[in-house]
């Protein structure tokens, strides 16, 4: 009798584990060091490496908002007849490090603020998660901050002082976004800051410093880049409603509702589409505009996914979307430069 209940308790113990196993596993398919207890409590993260919990904060998903900016940003300079290789590669070097060091300061940011906690449906933030302490990721935001500015000087000794503004105001905005005593993000204004910072910054800019001056190509290829890489913000924010107004973070999609939210989403995609027509039919890029239509198939599948995902389902559609922006700004870009 003794040694039968000895059998099922070892039985017992290897269920428990099987099942524990199968969660880690989940989770390591997903990406994420996150995972659902059956009592609903969120799994703590897997033990990780130094190295593994720096790639995690800097989120190396969200970088292709960095790259397309200055893609299409330097195909307008092409077209235009003053692409310079080495400041198209100086401009990307520092939107990939402004980009990094707002990961890093809204990390910390967030989880100072309440924003971030063991509730939190997105992927596994560095701070909340006890990897690296408050004080790390302080540090390393400044040091990444330290050298996009370091590299920014090439491109105001190239471009002047309207790039010293940018410039300054790109940093600033960097850490503004969930630092300060109002931060963007918690006042709704997240849109507003993405699409000016990624769009007419991000492709203007890089067009300007590389040109030296402003035309209404590089205005008008801002548009579509803003809005894409908007919606990564949105599919965040979507995701995020329940938890953001707990900790009184007012982002649109709180002040909204999701389904107004989905729509937004929406709306930004056909912005994308409708801005290469526009440009065609005025005459600022030839006759390839159509180009970005083939990436149609890839945007229809996100909205599909979009309307039928909520909570941590949204985290993949957050990714695909910040490579969609890539993927869009590829044909783009050649449209701009054929």
């Amino acid at each position: 009798m003794a040694n039968a209940r000895s059998q099922a308790s070892a039985w017992s113990q290897l269920c428990v584990a099987g099942r524990v196993a199968c969660v880690v596993q989940r989770c390591g398919d997903d990406g994420y060091h996150e995972g659902m207890t059956n009592l609903g409590a969120a799994a703590p993260p897997a033990p990780t490496s130094r190295l593994a919990a720096w790639k995690i904060a800097a989120r190396p998903k969200t970088l292709p908002a960095a790259v397309a900016p200055i893609l299409v940003g330097s195909a307008v300079a092409w077209h235009e007849g003053g692409f310079h290789l080495l400041t198209a590669a100086v401009s990307l070097l520092v939107a990939l490090l402004l980009q990094i060091a707002s990961n890093f300061a809204n990390d910390v940011l967030d989880f100072k603020r309440g924003a971030d906690t063991e509730h939190r449906l997105g992927p596994t933030r560095v701070t909340q998660s006890g990897m690296l302490s408050e004080r790390q990721v302080q540090i390393a935001t400044g040091v990444a901050l330290g050298l996009a500015i370091l590299c920014g000087l090439y491109l105001v000794w190239r471009g002047g002082w309207p790039m010293l503004v940018v410039g300054a105001a790109a940093a600033i905005a960097a850490v503004a976004y969930t630092g300060g005593p109002a931060p963007l993000g918690y006042l709704g204004l997240g849109e507003v800051f993405v699409f000016l910072f990624f769009g007419l910054v991000g492709v203007a800019g890089s067009a300007y410093v590389q040109t030296r001056e402003l035309t209404g190509l590089a205005v008008g290829a801002s548009i579509p880049i803003g809005a894409l890489v908007t919606n990564i913000l949105v599919v965040n924010n979507l995701r995020d409603i329940a938890t953001d107004r707990v900790a009184g973070k007012r982002t649109i999609a709180v002040r909204v509702g999701a389904q107004a939210t989905r729509i937004e989403y929406l709306l930004l995609l056909i912005a994308a589409y409708l801005t290469p027509a526009l440009l065609g039919l005025t005459g600022h890029i030839g006759r390839f505009w159509w180009l970005v239509l083939l990436t149609i198939p890839v945007a229809s599948v996100l909205v599909r996914d979009l309307w039928r995902s909520e909570g941590r389902a949204l985290n993949p559609i957050l990714g695909r979307s910040a490579r969609f922006a890539l993927i869009y700004s590829i044909p783009f870009a050649a449209s701009i430069v054929l």
